[in-house]
């Protein structure tokens, strides 16, 4: 469930990073013949096997919140493969969670060294770049991901590159990787979010008062939503937007600092 508080910065975080898949990679076929058996998990060496399993338990324990037991688990994978890369890209995400910011780029910076077509330790790696405010870093990393062909997570790695160049005050670009990012997952809230704040910011109220009222019609709607779509009201002259908003707010969140901004008439803080 989604909380309250969504759409802050910091709460993204838990959103934006994934988890390699754990499994054994398939292979090309073998000699290159398109009659040969595809290598599937039965070729899979033994220690690259134990591995794997190690580094799945380990996901497991992460994903419960036990970060410490899952960064033992991890040690013990890469005591057995020293060079499987999943386990890399999970020990960097756990390192981020405990706020081990230099040993989280060491590890994830392995597991992109180790497979360069991994976009999940790729995306990871970018966001990682992008808390540490080092967004040139970040988006090209976010663009590794994107290049790699068949990649099933250009959503979220659009989400998360638009929202890091928005940090980084480029307007413009985050603009129009947001769109892209809404034009893949219309229902993205975060996405929907962020792409008003940045409309709102460029002077595009109508735009940025098409996805706010998406948002503020349905479940997930929150105090900060309904005080961007509050602004965005005031800035369109709808009076009666401003209001009807403003009454979900008192009703919903009355002791917001979103109401208290509202009641001081603090559009344009």
């Amino acid at each position: 469930m989604i909380n309250g508080r969504w759409l802050t910065w910091a709460s993204l975080v838990g959103l934006l990073v994934v988890a390699s898949g754990c499994a054994a990679p398939r292979q090309a076929p073998v000699g290159g013949s398109t009659g040969a058996d595809l290598v599937t998990e039965s070729d899979e060496p033994e220690l690259r096997k134990r591995a794997r399993i190690r580094t799945e338990l380990a996901s497991g324990y992460f994903e419960q919140g036990k970060t410490t037991v899952a960064l033992d688990e991890i040690k013990q994978a890469l005591a057995i493969d020293p060079t499987y890369a999943p386990a890399f890209n999970l020990r960097g995400l756990a390192y981020m969670q405990l706020g081990e910011w230099g040993l989280a780029k060491e590890s994830l910076g392995r597991a992109v060294g180790l497979n360069p077509r991994d976009a999940d330790a790729a995306h990871n790696l970018g966001w990682l770049h992008c808390q540490l405010k080092e967004y040139a870093e970040g988006d090209r990393y976010f663009g590794q991901a994107l290049a790699v062909p068949g990649y099933n997570g250009m959503g979220k790695t659009l989400m998360a590159q638009g929202v890091c160049q928005a940090r980084s005050g480029d307007s413009a670009s985050a603009e129009k990787t947001l769109a892209r990012a809404f034009e893949l997952d219309p229902a993205n809230p975060v996405v929907s979010y962020n792409l008003a704040q940045v409309l709102y910011r460029r002077g595009d109220y109508s735009r940025a008062q098409f996805h706010l009222h998406r948002l503020n019609s349905g479940l997930l709607a929150n105090a900060e939503t309904l005080w961007l779509g509050i602004r965005v009201e005031q800035r369109l002259g709808n009076q009666l937007g401003v209001r009807q908003l403003g009454e979900q707010l008192r009703l919903r969140y009355p002791k917001s600092k979103e109401l208290q901004a509202y009641e001081r008439g603090a559009f344009n803080e």
